[in-house]
Parts: structure tokens; C-alpha cells; sequence
């Protein structure tokens, strides 16, 4: 079987609409191009020129890009954002500032439907920046280097077209985004998995889940056949037989036809019970060729090396629960976008 590369990524650029709203809008979504495409500006100099407050702009971003469409095969949207921000002497950006989003996910199924919301949340993303130039009159213009900054993902792709609104409130009082420097364009990178590839790969478990099932069949019915009880390597290695079908079953077939969000978690999950029960295999498996003979044969002699297996992937469960568990409420929630959640992430 030959298939594409795993994953393709797309770049983004998103279409700075006015909020017309409080003129009787008929709707909320702001939609960068079609049939009901917003009213657009050009740049921030047109909305000074025409008197529009940063409040009354909505960065919108369709997905996927006009004459496209989105597919349950691609199973899963990572998407990561750039800020383009330029300096200027009267409105510089601060050092540790944090830029306020107000953002809104929709979808909907075809260009003639109304949008459905799936997702709407205040995020704080903290701004990394560098300008290699000095701060003067000359330089004003010029762009800082800013890192990337996550910004969403979600574990399934049920729906034809997708949506996302993003607000910058301003709020002198209370400090919100003050000090972000002049923000010029908001781009995006989409992540998702390629169809051909997720074609290849569920027939490949399609395949191998019987396969993997007979010979675990067979194997423990030949050790059962025997005269003698089962021995601790033989349990272990019908335990890891079973870890392996459990990560191979093609549940993943189910995601085509229900927007089953928890995919992503659920495969986290199925991965961390076969290598933990691999590397649990490989301490056995050199323990009992090792040990003494009167320690051999006995779970309890491999508490040491099996004890600290099964803290280490409690930990990563809590660490992924912390993370995709909070996106399948939040899709633009992440542990990474704080100091102390970083902290935390890193120590688990």
C-alpha cells in the first residue's frame, strides 16, 4: 500500500471584518468571503480614517480556503497562530504582554446553511517577541519576531465548513490589550490529517486486528494445553498481546460517520496502556533471565521497576485529561499557555 504523507499543513490569513451588529445584522458570524461575506477593511489605517474602534473588528477565518471542503477523513485540526505586529514609538509592545482573544468556532454544511456554534471563549495567550532593530523613528514599521502561539484543536472533522470569528477587546481601565503593540494581521497554520493516509492506515488495522486475534487464540490455547500452569512471562506476553489489539481495533472507522470529538484522547489513552505493558514486557522479560530461581515467576519480585512504570503513566493520563480533556469542552484551551501550566506540563 502506498499512501500520502501523514499530515498537510495550510496557511491562513485572516479577513479583518466591521461588526455591524448594532446595525441590525442578521447575524453574529463574520464571514470572510461567499454569498454573505462580511464588510471588509482593507488595513487599521482605513478603520482610523472611517472612524472604527479596534471593538468593532472581527478577524475572521473560513476553513478550508474557497472551493474546498473538509472531510471526516481528515480526522483531527490543529491550528497555531502568528501575530504580525509592527513597532511604533507611540504604541509599543511591552514586555510579558498578554493579548485577550474573544473567539467563536462555528460550522455548518453547506454555503446556503445557517452557522451552528461549536465552541466560544475568552483566551489569554502571553506574547513572545523579539525586534533586531533599534527602537527609533526609522524603525517604525518594521515587524517584531514573535513565536507562534497555539490556538485551537479538535478531534474531529464531522462538518463541511468551518468558521472562526476572533475579537481583540479593548479595555483601558482594566488593562486588556494595552500595550500589544500594533497588531497588523492574524495568520494561522492548519494542521490535519490527510485523507489518502487515513485511508491506508484504517485498512492496515482493518487487517491486522483478526490477525493479531487468532494468534492470541492460538497462543494461549497452546499454553493451556499444557500440563503445567502458565508462567509469569507467558501471562506477560499474552497481556501485551492484548494491549496490542486493544491500540489496533479500527474504532477510528466510527469517526467517519459521528463527530466523536474524544478520538484523539481515547487513541492517547490506548497508547499509553501498550507501552507502559511494553516496557513492563522488556523488565520481565530480562528479570526472569536474571534472577534467582526462587525469585523468578513472581509479579510481586518486579515491584521496583514495574511500580515506577505505572506512576510514570498515571501522570501522563493526568497531563493529557489536563490538556485534550478540557479541549473537548474548550477546543482553544491549552495547559502550554501559561507559566505555571507550562511548569506542570514539564514536570509530569
Amino acid at each position: 500500500l502506498t499512501a500520502p504523507s501523514p499530515t498537510t499543513a495550510v496557511p491562513y490569513t485572516s479577513v479583518k471584518c466591521i461588526d455591524v451588529r448594532k446595525n441590525h445584522h442578521k447575524t453574529k458570524w463574520l464571514v470572510p468571503w461567499g454569498h454573505d461575506h462580511c464588510e471588509k477593511l482593507k488595513d487599521f489605517n482605513e478603520a482610523v480614517s472611517r472612524q472604527i474602534e479596534a471593538n468593532d473588528i472581527v478577524f475572521a477565518v473560513h476553513i478550508p480556503l474557497p472551493s474546498k471542503e473538509m472531510s471526516p477523513w481528515f480526522q483531527f485540526m490543529l491550528f497555531i497562530m502568528q501575530l504580525d505586529i509592527a513597532f511604533k514609538m507611540d504604541n509599543d509592545l511591552k514586555e510579558n504582554a498578554e493579548i485577550t482573544l474573544d473567539v467563536s468556532l462555528a460550522y455548518r454544511d453547506d454555503v446556503f446553511d445557517d452557522w451552528e456554534e461549536i465552541a466560544h471563549a475568552i483566551e489569554i495567550r502571553k506574547l513572545k517577541c523579539t525586534f533586531g532593530s533599534p527602537k527609533t523613528l526609522e524603525s517604525e514599521g518594521r515587524h517584531y519576531d514573535c513565536d507562534f502561539l497555539p490556538f485551537m484543536e479538535i478531534g474531529s472533522v464531522a462538518h463541511k465548513y468551518y468558521l472562526i470569528n476572533i475579537r481583540l477587546p479593548v479595555n483601558e481601565r482594566k488593562g486588556i490589550n494595552v500595550g500589544i503593540g500594533e497588531i497588523k494581521d492574524i495568520r494561522f497554520v492548519g494542521i490535519h490529517q490527510n485523507g489518502g493516509f487515513t485511508k491506508v492506515w484504517f485498512a492496515m488495522k482493518t487487517f491486522l486486528t483478526p490477525s493479531i486475534l487468532i494468534i492470541m487464540v492460538w497462543y494461549w490455547r497452546r499454553i493451556t494445553l499444557m500440563t503445567r500452569a502458565p508462567v509469569l512471562l507467558e501471562k506477560v506476553i499474552f497481556a501485551l498481546g492484548i494491549s496490542m489489539t486493544f491500540i489496533n481495533i479500527p474504532v477510528e472507522w466510527f469517526s467517519i460517520g459521528f463527530d466523536w470529538t474524544w478520538m484523539l484522547l481515547f487513541g492517547d489513552i490506548r497508547q499509553g496502556i501498550f507501552y507502559a505493558m511494553l516496557l513492563s514486557f522488556w523488565i520481565i522479560f530480562c528479570g526472569e533471565h536474571m534472577m534467582d530461581q526462587n525469585e523468578r515467576n513472581r509479579l510481586s519480585g518486579y515491584w521496583k521497576q514495574v511500580g515506577p512504570i505505572a506512576v510514570g503513566s498515571f501522570c501522563l493520563f493526568i497531563f493529557d485529561m489536563c490538556e485534550r480533556g478540557v479541549q473537548l469542552k474548550n477546543p482553544f484551551y491549552s495547559i502550554w499557555t501559561t507559566e505555571v501550566g507550562t511548569e506542570l506540563a514539564v514536570s509530569f
